[in-house]
């Protein structure tokens, strides 16, 4: 008979969640496992079980948040490269605490990196559709200036550094309108 897990997936979540939301509110260096551990209701001993310590659960977040996102992505593919912009900024929006995990350097160590297929594959639905827009030299450059465009919108909102006056729906609506006419469908 097997033996039944110690540890479930709903676990996994709430420490993978509670690790994002202190990570957001104090940085890396300003949590501890404990609290973490307390955070999601459990011990410790979940965590090593789970993940194997705290730089592994860092990236194990990191992943999840990728993972999260690019199945957001590939979900609005059909869509287009306007909708790619929208859904970028609603996943966002939406995980501002993952979000900022995930592009703010949090994991550093030369040992500890997120999954780079799982990081690549977030990318692909926008490298698909700009296959279909520039030629095939083209198209990672151009992949790589979209991204910035709708990453530095998204950032500067949730960083909220524009006054709050700032209407980020019209301002997000421009950086879309501006990615659609550099990369016109052909």
């Amino acid at each position: 008979m097997a033996r039944p897990a110690l540890y479930d997936d709903a676990l996994r979540r709430r420490l993978l969640d509670a690790t994002a939301r202190m990570v957001d509110e104090r940085g890396v260096e300003g949590i501890s496992l404990r609290e973490i551990a307390q955070g999601a209701g459990t011990s410790t001993s979940a965590v090593y079980a789970l993940f194997g310590g705290r730089a592994e659960l860092l990236v194990a977040v990191i992943d999840h948040g990728f993972a999260s996102f690019g199945q957001s992505q590939a979900s609005t593919e059909p869509d287009g490269l306007r909708a790619l912009g929208l859904a970028y900024r609603a996943w966002a929006t939406a995980n501002p605490a993952l979000y900022r995990l995930m592009f703010g350097g949090a994991v550093t160590s030369e040992h500890c990196h997120p999954d780079e297929a799982t990081t690549g594959a977030a990318m692909m639905p926008l490298v698909r559709t700009l296959a279909e827009r520039v030629d095939e030299t083209e198209v990672m450059p151009a992949a790589l200036t979209v991204w910035a465009q709708v990453h530095g919108a998204v950032s500067l909102e949730l960083a909220s550094v524009a006054p709050v006056s700032v209407d980020w729906d019209a301002v997000y609506d421009r950086v879309v309108d501006a990615v659609e006419r550099a990369f016109p469908a052909r």
